[in-house]
This record gives C-alpha cells, sequence and structure tokens, in this order.
C-alpha cells in the first residue's frame, strides 16, 4: 500500500501486524491531508470483517415522547409537558405507525416525570406480541439509569424486565463523547462515561448486546474523541457485547452551541468512520449513520470503513428537529441502490447482523472464523463477490438460492446435495479441533434431560452433538439456541461453541463450566474417522468455466497460506487472543483436501444423523 503521506506507512505497518493503535496513532491519522490513503487503511480493514458486505435493516424509529425531565443543551427534541408541540404516545399509537415488513423496531425519546414503568414495558410487550418477527431495540443508558433512579430498582433488574417483555438489543445514544469538561458545559444533567459503560456492561452481562456511539464535531477536541473511542475498545475487550460503533455527527439547530463550522465537514465524517474503523480493532461494525452524515457522504463512507448503512429509519424526529438534512426515511430500493453503486452487496439484515436477504448475484460465502483464512487470505474470482456468513445462516441462504459458491457446512450440504456440487475440498480434523467445544457442568452421562445452549451460527456441530449423546452415551439433552452477540449462559448446564468463540473460550476458560469436550476427538475415539466440518460445493448451474476458476483459486490460495499459516492469520488469531504459534498451530491440524476417508466419514456421520432424528421422532411421537 502506497501513501501520499510517509507518517501513515508505519501505522499501516502496526495494523499489517495485528498490533493495537494508540492515542498518538490517532492523532497522526486526524492531521493527515492524505484522505485516500487513509481511506485505503480502513475500507482493508473493513474488508477483513465484512468482505464485500454492506448491512441494512428494515425499521422503524419510534419515539415515544418528546416530554423529558432533562434539558441538554444540545437538544432541539425535548420539551417540558404542556409546552406547544408535546406529545405523549399510547401502545396503539405506536403499533398504526408499524407494518409487518418491519425487522426492527427502535425506540428512544423524552424522559417523562409521570409515566409509571408499566407504561414502558406495555410499549414493548405490545410490539413483541404483535409483531413477533421484529426486534424490539430499546432505551439508551441514560433512559436505562432514569428507570433506575425513578423507579428504585437496579440497573439489572430493570434490564431483566424489559427483556423478558421483549428487548432484544439496546441502542447506543446518550454516551455523546467520553469528557468531563464536554459534559459540564454541555448536558450536566445527563450520565457520564462512567454510568454509561456501567449500564452497558450490565446489559452484555444479561445477554443484550449493544450498540455504541460517539456524538463529534461541537466543542471536543481531537483527542477527547480517541479517548472516546479507546475507552469502547477497552469494554469491548471485557465484554465483547457491542454490536457496533457509530460516529453521529453533531446537528446544531437552534441549540445555541457554536461549533467552528455549522455542520462537519464531509473531510471530517469521512476521517472519523475511518479512524473508528482503524482504532476499535475489536468491533465488528462501523455505521454510517445516512440520517446525519447525509446520503451523499455515507455512500462514500461504505469505501472507508464502514460497512453499515443502518435502515430505512421511518420516523427520525431527533436529529432532524436538530437541523439535520437527510430524508426522513429512506425506501429500501434506494439503500439497495446506494450499495451496489459503492461496488458493494447489499445484505439485509436482522438486528444481530444476521443476513436475511442478499440483493446481488454472483455471490461466495466466507466462514468468517480463523479456520478459513487459508482458503480466503489470497482468493479473488473476477465478478464474484466475498460475503462473510456462519455456517448455519450460509445454509439458510443457499437454501434460498442466494450463495453460488461456500464453505458449507456439511449437514447443509447433505441436505442441498441435490442442488449443490461438491468440490474436493473442505475443513477436516485429524483428531481434536480446539474450536467445536462442549463446556459443561456435567460428565457426558449426567447431561440427560439437560439444558445446553447452542451457539447460533452451528449447523453440523449440534448434530454431531446430538449423536454423541444420542448414539454414544444414550442420553437426550434440551437444546436451546443462542442469539447473535453476547449470552446470559447462567441457566445451562452446557454450552456448545464453534469457530473464534470457541477458541478464544478453549484457551481461556469459560466461567461455572469446568469440564470441555473437543467435539471432534470424542468422534476419532469412537468411530476412528476424521471428522469433516465444511465442505466446499458449487451451484450445479455454475459454469464449468466458473466452476475452475474458484477451483484453481481455492488451491492457489491454500498453497501460498501453507507456506507460513502464521503470516496468514496473524491479524485474525491476535484479534482472538492467540499468539503467532497457536495460529500457526492450529490452522495446520485441518485437512483441507477431501480423500476418501474423509468422505467416508461424511457418509457414517449423516447415516447416524438419519438415525439419531428417527430415534428423535418415535420419542416425541411416545410421549405425546
Amino acid at each position: 500500500m502506497q501513501f501520499r503521506d510517509k507518517t501513515l506507512a508505519p501505522i499501516w505497518d502496526k495494523v499489517e501486524r495485528g498490533e493495537r493503535l494508540t492515542l498518538d496513532d490517532g492523532l497522526t491519522l486526524y492531521r493527515t491531508q492524505d484522505i485516500i490513503g487513509l481511506g485505503r487503511m480502513a475500507h482493508a480493514v473493513q474488508r477483513r470483517w465484512s468482505g464485500d458486505a454492506v448491512y441494512f435493516v428494515l425499521n422503524q424509529k419510534i419515539e415515544h415522547t418528546n416530554v423529558c425531565v432533562l434539558s441538554c443543551k444540545f437538544c432541539d427534541f425535548a420539551v417540558k409537558k404542556g409546552a406547544p408541540g408535546a406529545y405523549e404516545m399510547t401502545s396503539q399509537d405506536i403499533l398504526a405507525r408499524l407494518t409487518p415488513e418491519i425487522k426492527e423496531v427502535h425506540i428512544t425519546g423524552g424522559m417523562p416525570a409521570d409515566w409509571p414503568w408499566e407504561r414502558y414495558l406495555d410499549i414493548v410487550q405490545t410490539i413483541h406480541r404483535h409483531l413477533p418477527d421484529a426486534d424490539v431495540k430499546a432505551f439508551t443508558a441514560v433512559e436505562i439509569d432514569f428507570f433506575h433512579k425513578k423507579f428504585k430498582m437496579s440497573v439489572d433488574e430493570v434490564l431483566r424486565q424489559l427483556k423478558a417483555a421483549g428487548v432484544r438489543t439496546m441502542p447506543g445514544g446518550g454516551a455523546e463523547v467520553f469528557s468531563e469538561r464536554v459534559r459540564k458545559q454541555l448536558f450536566n444533567q445527563k450520565i457520564g462515561a462512567k454510568p454509561w459503560l456501567e449500564v452497558h456492561k450490565a446489559a452484555h452481562r444479561l445477554g443484550i448486546p449493544t450498540n455504541s456511539t460517539m456524538l463529534y464535531g461541537h466543542i471536543e477536541t481531537l483527542e477527547e474523541r480517541l479517548q472516546h473511542m479507546m475507552r469502547l475498545r477497552e469494554t469491548q475487550d471485557e465484554t465483547g457485547g457491542f454490536l457496533t460503533f457509530i460516529p453521529l455527527a453533531f446537528q446544531p439547530g437552534s441549540t445555541g452551541i457554536k461549533p467552528s463550522n455549522r455542520y462537519t465537514s464531509a473531510i471530517d465524517d469521512l476521517k472519523t468512520i475511518a479512524i473508528s474503523r482503524l482504532m476499535l480493532d475489536n468491533f465488528p461494525h462501523i455505521k454510517a449513520y445516512w440520517v446525519m452524515l447525509t446520503e451523499e457522504v455515507a455512500s462514500v463512507a461504505l469505501n472507508f470503513g464502514a460497512d453499515d448503512m443502518d435502515g430505512t429509519v421511518g420516523g427520525e424526529k431527533i436529529a432532524h428537529d436538530a437541523g439535520a438534512i437527510s430524508p426522513m426515511a429512506m425506501k429500501k430500493d434506494q439503500l439497495i441502490r446506494i450499495i451496489r453503486d459503492a461496488g458493494k452487496i447489499p445484505v439485509e439484515r436482522d438486528v444481530y447482523y444476521n443476513p436475511i436477504r442478499i440483493h446481488a448475484d454472483k455471490v461466495i460465502g466466507k466462514i468468517p472464523y480463523l479456520n478459513s483464512i487459508a482458503y480466503h487470505a489470497h482468493l479473488h474470482v473476477p465478478e464474484y463477490k466475498i460475503l462473510p456468513v456462519r455456517p448455519r445462516r450460509m445454509g439458510m441462504l443457499s437454501d434460498q438460492g442466494m450463495i453460488d459458491a461456500g464453505l458449507f457446512s456439511v449437514m447443509n450440504y447433505v441436505h442441498q446435495s441435490d442442488r449443490l456440487d461438491l468440490l474436493g475440498y473442505g475443513l477436516a480434523s485429524r483428531d481434536q479441533v480446539k474450536s467445536v467445544m462442549l463446556f459443561s457442568k456435567e460428565g457426558w452421562r449426567d447431561l440427560d434431560g439437560k439444558r445446553i445452549g447452542i451457539i447460533d451460527d452451528t449447523a453440523t456441530s449440534v448434530q454431531l452433538l446430538r449423536v454423541l449423546l444420542h448414539k454414544r452415551y444414550g442420553v437426550a439433552a434440551r437444546f436451546e439456541r443462542l442469539h447473535g452477540g453476547v449470552n446470559d449462559l447462567s441457566g445451562f448446564d452446557a454450552v456448545l461453541l464453534i469457530g473464534d468463540e470457541a477458541l478464544q473460550a478453549n484457551k481461556n476458560g469459560l466461567p461455572g463450566f469446568d469440564l470441555v469436550y473437543d467435539l471432534a476427538r470424542e468422534w476419532y475415539e469412537w468411530q476412528k474417522l476424521p471428522f469433516v466440518f465444511a465442505v466446499w460445493a458449487v451451484k450445479k448451474s455454475m459454469t464449468p468455466e466458473d466452476r475452475a476458476r474458484l477451483t484453481d483459486a481455492l488451491v492457489g490460495s491454500l498453497e501460498k497460506s501453507s507456506t507460513d499459516y502464521a503470516a496468514v492469520g496473524r491479524v485474525h488469531g491476535r484479534r482472538i487472543g492467540l499468539t503467532d504459534a497457536e495460529t500457526a498451530e492450529y490452522l495446520d491440524g485441518f485437512n483441507y483436501s477431501l480423500g476418501e476417508r474423509e468422505r467416508e466419514a461424511i457418509r457414517k456421520f449423516a447415516a447416524l444423523v438419519g438415525e439419531e432424528e428417527q430415534s428423535r421422532v418415535k420419542g416425541e411421537h411416545k410421549s405425546t
């Protein structure tokens, strides 16, 4: 990578080595005039996380009231009760604004002094009852802190009751910028950094993933922006519960705050997006919030490190009351066009960033784990785009004809073998695998009737666990899917993790689960066969020419990767806490070519799964 500003080169070297950027690095990035070089750095990092994907969601913003007890200097939205323009919505008013295609309901608003706690719960319960397929993302940390103080409940109890009512995730609003200096001048009635972070940590402990934000472009310094990012990064190291980071460009409106310019410049916006992507090395997503950036700047940001456009955002008022000049809503087709024009894949998602629909042709699925990096580190197939997608979701998208080729979970391949052709490559274990792990409080035979949490990603490992429990140990447990992001594991007797999450937990331990079982080793000791977790397959309709190009590209990438697994996996490995030696040992532990023993193992496993499913169905019939 070439730079016009030579001070960027050593920072890029640190990124390439998987080293964390410092405050001084961030200041260098902000001060550079080489905006194109900065953007290329951020775009390269973004592609490691998200490939060619840019996410959006069909969402509706609900601001249930603008009546608020606070009087923040920068807010043009909130008013006092009885003031002109004051409004308070009922649950039925809210329902009238929602339509069946909505996948996310985003709830934030004012904090009136006289609403009872039950009114907030009723809003969430009513939405969840009438739109069970829509995820409710509700209430900022400021609102949670308000509920805690007003209703004399602990923060944990507030969150538990909201979760029980139907809240799935939390928005990141109210963070503003983590500076006591700024807080005292602009929003001294609002919570500061420590309470905001503690609320989010509490949510993460309870299995509620959250977003995070930073309001910039008012009176904050560049150092304060970077310190804000670094505190978020530290919290993510601790909890892993943030889904995305959203830089929010300040809209001055008629607040009386006098920033150096009325609005942030496009250069400042793009720099902040890019620097966020580089500084926040443990955040999976960076959002270009078009409501505040404008459609035009958000579009460019998709090549400056952002991989999320938010969504249709119908009903947003807070930013527009403050003077945002973007449209009040964006149609789905317009979002898709913007993303395509940026050379990206438009990916419709749910609140956890699970892909629901891909609006593109010629897509190759990439398992976004360390275990598949040998295939993808050097993979390039002309005319095809790369979509990182976890195994179970890849199978679901393939079942709808949205994936042309990919490293499929072996069970997805077995179920779709009528429309998929097997290539001669995959991921097979030679004994242990270290990344398909059961963490348990009980021994195998004591898991009968117990509750096991299953990571959402798995399509094959969950079947392997069923087969081991039933066919090898003669027990039947109760399985429950976990959602994407952090989960509350306290009520489970065992937890099945795969991929990067399993590698991290295998190295560091999973508190409360003292027994650890490697399912590949369990299989090998039982069947004396390798276990095949994933296989490369293509649509039967793929042209012979494209199939040949893909096969050649896979072989070429494997050959290059095998010369130095530590270098190939360094950045990804360090992100999940592995040393170079551990990364190399892990990647060297796979068979990447499918020989006769691997094919025999696939046939044997498929037969055992069929037997187990038949036994389970018979058992269910008997019980009824």
